[in-house]
């Protein structure tokens, strides 16, 4: 199906496991945490699952494969891993691919955190960790010297919506001999395929636009021509391997996803627009809108531009929590990407990890509210921002 298909079609087809047994038409809930052996003699068995059998689910599972077969579809991709959580994800690949001497590179603004598993862990494994300029294509080329083994990338940001010249970054980097991450948490492959940019490795977060119904924790790692057996193994020593039952919803999940990031994207800029013309808003980080410094950036790299923005309150931190926790339609919560639209603060959720310099010196300043904005009615939506914005003041 891979190349040959719409995105609408894959979400809703790719990956599917018919059981023979019943002709359901969804992939049932193998909740099951061991299966039959496949063959007679245990000792001949030296790790690797024979012939596509399943023989334990933290090495494999018939529902996590058939979500795992449609994100790679839906990415461009040859192969997807399922993980318990993003981090997991994010985690594993890394100690995959990264030793102790090895340099990586990734850019400052990134997800908290990504950021907290750089700089404090990675570190202390000896692992050479580097932070280069977001937005600054030459500056961060400059920072992918000889020996570098693995880029970071994350585009567009959280919180501030900025923009990696990826294709740029993915040629340099592979000139240096070095490869290439990338998380497509916010674009999600509706919207962007990295893939087929040159990226070796995407990441994305299942919990956020993925699943779409904040109801499951998951992340995945897909590659279009990168080795993911040695990620796999270390998935099974880990163990941050997912259950069925998640994989069940997150499934079922993407089913719709090429509707509803439809919505979040005709909604995203709608809202985006109105708060930028709000008199109680200081400034909107969205990258659809013209006035974004990366605009044309965008428009070349993404097909549309989601449903996530940032934006300053007037008056200072107190005015921004107030008028988050008036409102009333949009809901006060960490996460993203789910129906219902949410806000939060970087500060005290997503990048609480980062010092407050480093949060002041990135941008995130502390009136700065993220909004992932769902697929209600616009109007409502922007009822409901105008009347706590307003009391805010």
């Amino acid at each position: 199906m891979k190349g040959s298909k719409g995105r609408s079609t894959i979400s809703v087809h790719a990956g599917e496991h018919l059981d023979k047994a019943t002709g359901a038409v969804n992939t049932p809930i193998y909740q099951s945490s061991t299966f039959f052996f496949p063959t007679g003699d245990r000792r001949t068995w030296d790790g690797e699952v024979p012939d596509g059998s399943f023989i334990y689910t933290r090495y494999g599972n018939p529902t996590v494969a058939a979500a795992e077969r449609k994100i790679a579809e839906l990415e461009s991709g040859k192969r997807c891993l399922l993980f318990a959580t993003g981090m997991a994800a994010t985690s594993t690949a890394l100690l995959t691919f990264l030793r102790s001497g090895d340099r990586l590179v990734s850019q400052e603004d990134i997800y908290g955190g990504s950021y907290n598993l750089m700089r404090y862990h990675l570190t202390s494994l000896g692992i050479d960790v580097q932070f280069a300029p977001t937005a600054d294509t030459g500056a961060f080329i400059e920072a992918i010297v000889p020996g570098t083994k693995v880029v970071w990338l994350e585009s567009p940001t959280n919180p501030l919506l900025k923009l990696v010249d990826y294709p740029e970054i993915i040629k340099a980097a592979h000139e240096q001999g070095a490869m290439v991450f990338i998380d497509n948490t916010f674009a999600t492959p509706i919207n962007q395929r990295p893939l087929e940019k040159g990226a070796d490795l995407v990441m994305e977060s299942g919990t956020k636009y993925l699943g779409g119904h904040s109801d499951l924790l998951a992340g995945a790692v897909i590659t279009d021509g990168l080795d993911l057996e040695p990620v796999a193994r270390k998935r099974i020593v880990l163990g941050g391997a997912m259950d069925p039952l998640p994989a069940f919803l997150l499934e079922r999940g993407m089913k719709t996803l090429a509707l509803r990031m439809r919505c979040h994207n005709q909604n995203g800029m709608a809202i985006a627009e109105y708060l930028e013309d709000h008199p109680r808003v200081d400034g909107v980080h969205y990258p659809g809108l013209e006035s974004h410094p990366q605009h044309s950036l965008a428009t070349r790299l993404m097909s549309g531009f989601g449903g996530m923005l940032s934006f300053e309150v007037k008056g200072g931190r107190r005015e921004a929590e107030r008028a988050m926790a008036s409102m009333k339609l949009v809901k006060m919560a960490t996460s993203l990407g789910g129906v219902e639209s949410l806000v939060s603060m970087p500060l005290n959720s997503s990048h609480a990890a980062l010092p407050p310099e480093e949060r002041a010196r990135l941008g995130i300043r502390d009136p700065l509210l993220r909004l992932s904005v769902g697929i209600e009615d616009v109007e409502d939506l922007k009822e409901d921002l105008d009347q706590a914005l307003r009391s805010s003041a």
